[in-house]
């Protein structure tokens, strides 16, 4: 009988594996779009159920036919903007070199930030090369029973600052909900913090095969290291941390955008997240972190490698069975 042997499977494409330096993803730049709005939103993840809709991919071996998709319900309250933020380009990159505060905020936002007191300025757009607003969430209107929001950038879509500053300037200080921003039936990307799973052996993070019953020592250990005697760990699978890195996932598929909680409430709430009080999103598949972490949406960079039509697939049914 052949021995089976298996390779590593860590991809060396994410390295350090480090936690995350933060619980709310970092998005490093945001994708370019021509309708002046804002290019991302932020919920979060309750929970996953299924669908059943009528497959409409013109390509697909069911067209036409009712199939089952599972789904992740990420609830969505509507964000404040906080202040805008203005950007200017130098050999050494994006810089920030002004902000427009919002004249009334939230009392939330004191318990994350010290809120300024200085009341908005107008701001020529001469010279600018990015405009960014900054936004917080509103988690006291959702499932969650907390009161600190998460604060964040968010990028707008546009050609020219001046239209980037005149959008950022009208919702400054106002809330904007998810329908606002995203369309049923669009791609997204969503960027998120992973589960953390703490301290782990090779066997567990990177799927080395076991060894032999007989082999002397450990039996979950990656072997001999020969020559390289440990002074090049990266290259080599060894114990460390796992889970809790950031990851991005592109072409996630929003089939359903709804503000019926009551579409979606399971029988007993969600596990480990009770159940959803605001406007909500259905997105096919599943998304990485756990219940009650932060998921932030941008518009898909890839959209064009995935052909779909233009219109939402129809669902027909939604499972609101309990989870426990």
């Amino acid at each position: 009988m052949p021995r089976i042997r298996t390779p590593r499977q860590g991809s060396m494409q994410f390295w350090p594996r480090s936690r995350a330096s933060d619980i709310v993803a970092r998005v490093r730049n945001w994708p370019a779009q021509k309708d002046v709005k804002l290019v991302g939103f932020a919920g979060y993840k309750v929970g996953m159920t299924h669908v059943l809709l009528k497959d409409n991919k013109p390509t697909s071996m069911t067209k036409g036919e009712e199939i089952s998709v599972p789904v992740t319900v990420i609830e969505c309250p509507p964000i404040k903007v906080a202040s805008v933020l203005l950007y200017k380009k130098d050999a050494y990159g994006l810089h920030c070199v002004g902000q427009i505060n919002a004249e009334k905020v939230d009392g939330e936002l004191g318990r994350v930030l010290a809120v300024p007191k200085k009341p908005a300025k107008q701001v020529e757009a001469k010279g600018l090369d990015d405009v960014r607003v900054l936004v917080y969430t509103q988690p006291k209107l959702s499932g969650l029973g907390k009161k600190t929001p998460e604060v964040f950038e968010l990028g707008i879509g546009g050609a020219k600052a001046e239209e980037k500053l005149a959008f950022a300037q009208s919702i400054l200080g106002k809330e904007v909900k998810l329908s606002d921003v995203f369309a049923q039936g669009q791609l997204v990307d969503a960027s998120a913090v992973t589960k953390g799973k703490g301290l782990q052996g090779p066997v567990k993070r990177f799927r080395i095969a076991l060894r032999s019953h007989k082999s002397e020592k450990t039996k979950r250990g990656p072997g001999s290291l020969g020559p390289w005697h440990g002074f090049r760990g990266f290259r080599v699978p060894h114990a460390g941390q796992m889970g809790f890195h950031q990851r991005l996932e592109h072409n996630k598929h929003i089939l359903m955008i709804g503000d019926d909680p009551k579409k979606v409430n399971v029988k007993g709430g969600f596990l480990r997240y009770g159940n959803v009080k605001s406007q909500f999103m259905l997105v096919k598949g599943s998304v990485a972190g756990a219940s009650k972490r932060l998921v932030t949406f941008s518009s898909a960079r890839r959209a064009h490698l995935v052909k779909l039509p233009k219109d939402a697939p129809e669902i027909t049914y939604v499972s609101v069975s309990a989870k426990q």
